[in-house]
């Protein structure tokens, strides 16, 4: 007696077929994942992890620049203790993140809110406040100092008819590191704008036009429907302006062409001041110790407030 048995099912093959179709959709996924995140990963680990694990390396050495290498341990940490310039620019940097960080934070905000509705031209405003943003900070901080120059400059002579042509606004200690965060509000606050403008786009305008219908007027829909929306990117952008105020372009570039830490060091960041040590004083190793601490610094700064606000998410959800 010949038994036969029956071929399987359409559906039995189509159950079989699935996971394997299903695994190999994963692995594409996954590999087209990986092969975006590698050109950043290679360059991360190229021109950050490596250097900084050198820079590591060459605090615990007195390098004086000229290939001579004196092995000191902790000698270069043991340095920072007296240094006065050092303590100095740190304050200096202090002052200016908790000047630069909540005011460009306010006026990118406030920007964001203005051109975020759609009106005749917007295109045109919204590229007039970013535009700052593409220009060379080399070339920002010419055209200030061309504008800022005493007596001479386009802006004393504005401000000649009401008395203030004679202040130099580089050139006095008590007022240099305050023109020092305007220019940098003014350069940066196109960026911030529109990463605010993203995280309004994401803000469902179901949820206004409920809260509108309800009767809450422009200040509750901002404060129990736009704001709690928006934290997420509020706590990226504290961060990001608060890394770039300390070790960023602006740190360094800007302050050293407008004033190169003067006068009377009152705009001398800690950047500008691990530059001078590795380049002009050939202070290698000190430098590079320097550096570790100002890292080390930023990640502990960074943590605690990823902690303190998981990320921006400060509800227990």
């Amino acid at each position: 007696m010949v038994t036969t048995t029956a071929p399987p099912s359409d559906h039995k093959v189509e159950q079989h077929a699935r996971p394997r179709a299903g695994l190999t959709r994963k692995r594409r996924e996954a590999l087209a994942a990986y092969a975006f995140l590698a050109p950043d990963t290679i360059g991360l680990l190229i021109f950050v992890a490596i250097p900084m694990l050198l820079a590591f390396g060459v605090a615990f050495f007195k390098v004086d620049g000229f290939g001579n290498y004196q092995y000191i341990g902790l000698g270069n940490y043991k340095l920072m203790a007296g240094d006065d310039q050092l303590w100095d620019s740190l304050k200096v940097t202090a002052l200016y993140v908790v000047s630069f960080v909540p005011i460009a934070f306010v006026v990118s905000f406030a920007l964001a809110m203005l051109v975020r509705n759609h009106f005749k031209g917007i295109g045109w405003v919204r590229s007039a406040f970013f535009l700052p943003n593409v220009v060379s900070l080399v070339v920002v901080g010419l055209i200030w100092q061309f504008l800022l120059v005493d007596k001479r400059g386009a802006l004393s002579r504005m401000l000649a008819p009401f008395g203030l042509g004679d202040v130099s606004f580089l050139g006095t200690p008590s007022l240099a590191l305050g023109t020092y965060v305007v220019i940098s509000v003014w350069f940066l606050m196109g960026y911030q704008m529109l990463v605010f403008l993203a995280g309004l786009k994401d803000v469902p305008k179901e949820l206004e036009d409920a809260a509108a219908i309800d009767g809450a007027g422009p200040w509750q829909r901002f404060r129990y429907v736009i704001w709690p929306l928006l934290r997420p990117t509020s706590f990226f952008v504290v961060v990001n302006s608060t890394i770039g105020a300390v070790t960023g372009l602006q740190a360094f570039d800007l302050v050293y062409v407008l004033t190169k830490g003067g006068p009377a060091r009152a705009t001398s960041t800690v950047v500008l001041y691990i530059y001078e040590q590795a380049f002009t004083f050939n202070n290698m190793g000190y430098a590079a110790a320097l550096t570790t601490v100002v890292v080390a610094l930023l990640i502990i700064c960074t943590g605690l407030m990823f902690g303190f606000t998981r990320g921006g998410r400060f509800d227990e959800d």
